[in-house]
């Protein structure tokens, strides 16, 4: 192994460490938590390691959010092949939206409301956005008839995360969100 693979090895896990204590505190405390000093403690490298690699607290939140998206595809593509039915796969989907929503709200809002500098809905988008975009395509292409499935995403994906953003802020009642889940979908594969 040549030393440049060494080194390149190292960098990787020393970032993929950051990520990681990063998540974790965001978790459990929130991004306001979240400093590059308590990072560096955590990690036990000093604070110019840290910004080696990433610029600073936002371009840590958005490699944070690029894991999440990478989770959320996993648990999309995992939802969706429990079933063979395509709408009974599109409620699975959404049900799977939803809880990785309700159960990971920090790593969601990293993702969906914190500013992020990543190109969402471009080409230059990192492969995690690409794939959970993907993967609710695969949801919703066999009930799109002649709509663009892609806009139909788009839709489905709006529709899911304003019911979870709601319902998670108390502007809904959390106990009729699957009533209202299921609801939106029956509206939406008519």
């Amino acid at each position: 192994m040549s030393i440049r693979t060494r080194r390149e090895r190292e960098r990787a896990e020393r970032e993929r460490l950051i990520i990681e204590a990063a998540r974790e505190i965001v978790e459990t405390e929130g991004w306001a938590a979240v400093t590059t000093r308590r990072l560096a403690e955590r990690v036990e490298y000093s604070q110019p390691v840290l910004y080696s690699h990433f610029k600073g607290k936002d371009a840590i939140m958005a490699a944070v959010a690029v894991e999440g998206f990478a989770d959320l595809a996993a648990a999309l593509r995992a939802a969706r092949a429990t079933a063979r039915e395509p709408t009974r796969a599109l409620a699975a989907v959404a049900s799977a939206y939803s809880a990785f929503a309700e159960q990971r709200p920090a790593l969601y809002d990293a993702m969906f409301s914190q500013a992020v500098d990543l190109p969402f809905a471009t080409l230059e988008a990192p492969a995690a956005l690409h794939a959970t975009f993907d993967e609710l395509l695969e949801a919703v292409r066999p009930v799109a008839g002649d709509d663009d499935p892609g806009l139909l995403v788009e839709t489905l994906w709006s529709g899911l995360h304003g019911l979870a953003t709601l319902t998670r802020g108390g502007r809904l009642p959390c106990e009729q969100h699957p009533q209202r889940v299921a609801l939106f979908l029956r509206r939406f594969t008519r």
